[in-house]
Order: C-alpha cells, then sequence, then structure tokens
C-alpha cells in the first residue's frame, strides 16, 4: 500500500496536466488568450459562419495531420514549383477559391497573366521575333515593319511556320514567358540566379504586351481572372510605360494611365458586382536623384490627369541591389503632402543592413502600406510604430519562397504577423511569373503553411477585411465596398454546402 501511495505522489508530480486542474486551467487560459491576440482572433462567428468553419476545419486538420504525421510529405517545406499543381486537389483550397477575399493591394502589371495567356499573343499579325544567341534571349516587337535595331527580326507567324514542329516551338518558346522550372534548386541556386531569371522574364514579354491594342486587353483580362478567383478591387504597381502603336508612335505616361482608367472603367459597367482599381505609380529604385526627380513629376501628373484614378508612388526593383529611401529622404518629404506613399521596403533577409532598414524610413515618411516588410520581426520597435500607425503590411508568401528568402514557408514572418494580429493584407506579386492563381493559391499557402493549425475561418475573414480597410478606396467609395463585400460573404456562407467539398 505504501509503495501504491508513493508511486502516485511520484505520478501527480511527473505528469502535473493529467493530475492538476489549476495546471490545466492555466494552460487553457493561455492558449485562449493567444487565439485571441492572432490576427481574426476576436471575430465572432454567426451560427451559419460555425458550420462553414467546422466543414473547413474539418479539411484543414486532416491534411494537416497527415502531415505531422509523415513530414515527407508536407508540400510547403519543398519549393512551391513542386507542389503548386497539386494544389487544387485539396478540399481546403477548394473552399478558398469560394471564399470571397476582398481586394488585391499588391500587384505588378506586366506579371499578372500566366505563359499560356502570353503564348497566345504570339499569334497576333504584326509581331515580329528575334532570338539573341549571345544572351539566349528572345526579342518580341509589334511593327509594321521590321524593327530598326541591330537584330535578324522575322515575322513570328513565319518562323514558327518554319520551325516544321509548332508544338515543340511553342513549348520552346512558352519557357520563355515563365519561371517556373523542373527543378529549381539547380536552377535557382540563390537569390542572383532568381532574380536574374526573374527580371529577363520581364524583358522578355514587356515589349510584346506594351503594344497599345495588347496592353489594353491584357488588363481587361486581368481584371476578368482575379474577379473570377472571387477578387473585387485591385490596386496594381506600373511603371507607367510609354505604349505605341505599329508605326512607332509612343505615348506618355499620362496616356498609359488613361488607358488603364478607361479598361478599368468598362470592366466595371460589364461587371457591376466589381468595385474597380487604381494604380500606384512605382518605378524602379536603383536611380540618382535626378531621375526621382522626374519619377515625382511623373507622378504628380499623372494624379492631376486621374485623380480618382491614382492611389500613390512607390519604388520597386530588387531592394538589396536598389538605392536605400534614405539617399532619397529630402525630395520625398517634400512630396508627402501631395503623393500617397507605398513602399517596397524591408524585402531581405539581411539584418542591419540598409534594405531592412529601409522600414524605418518607409515609416518615417508615412507610407500608409508597405510591401513586403520581410524583416519586420528584427525591428521590435517599427512593429510598435506599424501598430501605432495602423500601417498595412502587404505579404506576398509565394513570391518570397520563388525569389529565394524562405525555403519552408513555415518559416515565414507571417507567422509572427499572424500570431500578433498584425494588420496583414495578404497578395500574390506577380502570379503570372509562376503559374500562381491571382490570389487563391496565396490564401491557401498562407492558411496551411504559415498560419497556425487552428488559424479557422475569423483568419481569413478578416484578411479580406483588412484588404478592404487599407486599400486606398476612400469615403463613400471605401463604405460600398464593405457593403458589395458583405453581400458576398453572406451569400458565400449562406449557400454553402460542405457535400460540395468532400
Amino acid at each position: 500500500m505504501r509503495a501504491l501511495t508513493l508511486i502516485t505522489i511520484l505520478l501527480v508530480h511527473k505528469y502535473p496536466t493529467e493530475c492538476n486542474s489549476d495546471y490545466k486551467t492555466k494552460r487553457a487560459q493561455i492558449l485562449h488568450d493567444e487565439d485571441k491576440l492572432t490576427l481574426g482572433g476576436n471575430i465572432n462567428l454567426t451560427q451559419e459562419e460555425t458550420k462553414v468553419n467546422n466543414c473547413l476545419m474539418k479539411h484543414k486538420n486532416d491534411e494537416i495531420d497527415y502531415a505531422f504525421e509523415h513530414p515527407e510529405y508536407f508540400n510547403f517545406s519543398y519549393h512551391f514549383f513542386k507542389y503548386k499543381d497539386g494544389i487544387s486537389n485539396s478540399k481546403v483550397y477548394k473552399i478558398i477559391k469560394d471564399v470571397p477575399k476582398g481586394a488585391a493591394l499588391h500587384l505588378h502589371d506586366v506579371g499578372l497573366l500566366g505563359p499560356d495567356y502570353l503564348l497566345n499573343i504570339t499569334y497576333m499579325d504584326g509581331l515580329y521575333f528575334c532570338f539573341d544567341n549571345d544572351n539566349n534571349k528572345v526579342l518580341l516587337k509589334f511593327s509594321n515593319k521590321i524593327p530598326d535595331t541591330n537584330c535578324n527580326w522575322k515575322l513570328m507567324r513565319d518562323v514558327r511556320r518554319m520551325s516544321n514542329n509548332v508544338g515543340k516551338f511553342d513549348a520552346e518558346l512558352r519557357k520563355h514567358f515563365t519561371m517556373v522550372v523542373d527543378d529549381p534548386a539547380h536552377v535557382y541556386p540563390c537569390i542572383k540566379n532568381t532574380w536574374t531569371a526573374f527580371m529577363n522574364y520581364f524583358n522578355t514579354i514587356f515589349p510584346m504586351v506594351t503594344y497599345r491594342p495588347v496592353w489594353e486587353q491584357y488588363f481587361y483580362d486581368v481584371l476578368k481572372r482575379f474577379r473570377e478567383d472571387n477578387i473585387m478591387y485591385v490596386e496594381v504597381r506600373t511603371i507607367l510605360p510609354p505604349l505605341y502603336e505599329l508605326d512607332g508612335t509612343t505615348y506618355d505616361p499620362v496616356v498609359t494611365a488613361k488607358a488603364y482608367k478607361k479598361i478599368a472603367n468598362r470592366f466595371v459597367k460589364d461587371h457591376p458586382d466589381f468595385i474597380g482599381a487604381k494604380v500606384i505609380y512605382a518605378p524602379p529604385r536603383n536611380v540618382d536623384t535626378n531621375a526621382l526627380a522626374t519619377y515625382l513629376q511623373i507622378a504628380k501628373r499623372v494624379k492631376a490627369e486621374v485623380l480618382d484614378f491614382f492611389a500613390g508612388f512607390d519604388l520597386v526593383g530588387q531592394e538589396d541591389l536598389g538605392k536605400p529611401l534614405l539617399d532619397f529622404v529630402p525630395q520625398l518629404t517634400a512630396a508627402a503632402g501631395q503623393l500617397t506613399y507605398f513602399f517596397h521596403a524591408g524585402e531581405t533577409d539581411w539584418y542591419g543592413t540598409s534594405t531592412d532598414e529601409n522600414l524605418v524610413d518607409a515609416i518615417l515618411l508615412g507610407a500608409k502600406r508597405i510591401g513586403h516588410a520581410y524583416a519586420l520581426p528584427k525591428h521590435p520597435l517599427l512593429i510598435e510604430e506599424v501598430l501605432k500607425r495602423d500601417i498595412g503590411l502587404e505579404v506576398n508568401v509565394i513570391s518570397n519562397a520563388v525569389l529565394s528568402l524562405v525555403q519552408d514557408v513555415r518559416n515565414h514572418p507571417l507567422a509572427s504577423f499572424f500570431a500578433h494580429g498584425l494588420p496583414v493584407v495578404i497578395s500574390s506579386d506577380d502570379p503570372g511569373a509562376w503559374e500562381a492563381d491571382p490570389l487563391s493559391d496565396d490564401f491557401y499557402v498562407a492558411f496551411m503553411g504559415v498560419a497556425s493549425k487552428t488559424s479557422d475561418l475569423r483568419l481569413l475573414k478578416q484578411l479580406a477585411l483588412n484588404s478592404l480597410k487599407y486599400s486606398a478606396l476612400e469615403g463613400d467609395a471605401k463604405t460600398k465596398a464593405f457593403e458589395k463585400f458583405n453581400g458576398k460573404w453572406n451569400d458565400f456562407v449562406n449557400n454553402f454546402q460542405c457535400s460540395s467539398y468532400n
């Protein structure tokens, strides 16, 4: 009997969670309080939303429990290119696909539609083709005569016909319209290789899509694809390229902005449930102060011409190689009263460098949102400032993985952002470049690969609400956007059938 009593005492001390109700209570309280701190943690679900959530979480738990027990099959620990084609098989993904996602606020115009769409453009009349053997690059240009450059230009239709194997020719050409490869670890061993390929992608397609008729149809089709992915509003970063005609006529950036606005208005007229679009003028950051002065003047001219369509100003490009915001503080400070800023900042793995310290200047310059903010967890005082100033954080999980910032997305700083309830907006950056959905793939990877296993429908709803809250919409336009979103959300919840996803 004494021996049994001693064993009992030892077990009580060794396994307090099984025998000490006070311990269990304290433990449960900590987890409950943490849950309240997470993004969406304070949302109370309705009865109908709870039914959706029960279905969503059953499928989420099934997927994650299997991955936890079989970590070798956990997709998100691998490169996106290795698992992207299997995402559509997920029941969670299928639900997320149908979830109203609000707005996409961090997008670069030329990287939004995939290689198959771009390949179709090459069947249009008037496109010239040249292959640069020295640099292994394809050159493409619409014209009513042979382009006047030192290259062996031929009409694309003739080159395709002379290939003797159109299928093989198109398959090889398609490779220039995507970053996706079979062996990303070998092709993209470090960030230098990745960004070189990324810039080559833009340099290839840019002269083709900036032909004015193509540009206008392209942007209309962008809005169509995003609407089909249950997005109702977009803000597009653009360098406002000089659009051109077949005869070589080129247009001022203001004309490009007006073309954008014309197409957005036409799309909204055709699809009244879509709220619309705005542009953020975002020229390259690796320039001197004279070039920046020109950029700022262009931004002010565009704003004056299309006030209701112009959202603000940014500087883009590989941040580690570009000029830091600090170099431009006098000019940017002087223009702050006239322009709204949405700066890329902290898109880096480095700590204590000019790149991650761009976060300091983005905040001090009054940025309304920060693009990527990947290095933010390394700066605790800046986190406090983000919360105090209510600055939206535009996070692009798949982009960060593809562009060599993170391999296993469980290590993405977004996990910390979620845990601390930071003002996150999920976006997709350049989904066409890596053949991703307009936004659903990023939502899925963030929800399943980054967020807590216990994060549920409340997180998805908060992310959608954040996308409208931190948008450049103002006044009645923002109020109407929330009204439209609430209508779409209620329709989704009230018509939800779990059996449709089994």
